[in-house]
């Protein structure tokens, strides 16, 4: 009988743990990561092919506001942050903010690149994607979730994340307060 009850004991401890890691993903006020605020934006790694646009560096983007969006076509929590981030892009792209989509496949049929292709088409993504299929950059964030965004400021240091859809407004404010800033 104790085996049981201790069996039930894990289980229970368990559910709570994963109820909690759920809470972290959906709940406003803890889709952080502190860990990496304040710390430099690390490079773009092991990124396999860059599409709509050239190959960018955080040294070459340093004095703009930056927004690394890790994504996955396959995602529909992505599908719907994809407007808010194609928003800030056209709204703010000529004041200085550059948005960078990290796209870092969940499954392998996310890895190939005219996939990928396609789906920057269908959705009308005009910003530049990284294709991460080795996951050196997601890994580099110390990333764990599709959606998420990082912003950089013009120092070239993250002082905001946000993990799953929800806060526009809030990621707004932080891109127009960190524009704002002088260099």
């Amino acid at each position: 009988m104790r085996t049981s009850t201790r069996r039930l004991g894990i289980f229970v401890g368990l559910l709570l743990v994963a109820g909690a890691a759920v809470q972290a993903v959906d709940g406003a006020d803890t889709a952080r990561s502190p860990a990496v605020i304040g710390r430099n934006a690390p490079e773009f790694a092991g990124i396999d092919h860059w599409l709509n646009g050239p190959p960018l560096t955080m040294q070459a983007l340093r004095g703009k506001v930056v927004l690394v969006d890790f994504w996955t076509y396959g995602c529909i929590n992505c599908f719907h942050t994809l407007p808010h981030v194609e928003a800030w892009d056209k709204q703010y792209g000529e004041k200085g903010l550059t948005v960078i989509g990290v796209h870092t496949p969940e499954f392998p049929s996310e890895r190939v690149t005219d996939n990928v292709k396609d789906a920057i088409q269908r959705y009308g993504i005009r910003f530049p994607v990284a294709q991460d299929n080795q996951y050196a950059t997601w890994n580099a964030y110390g990333n764990q979730y599709w959606p998420a965004f990082y912003l950089v400021d013009k120092k070239g240091r993250i002082v905001y994340t946000h993990v799953g859809e929800g806060d526009y407004d809030e990621t707004q404010a932080w891109i127009e307060k960190l524009l704002a800033e002088k260099d």
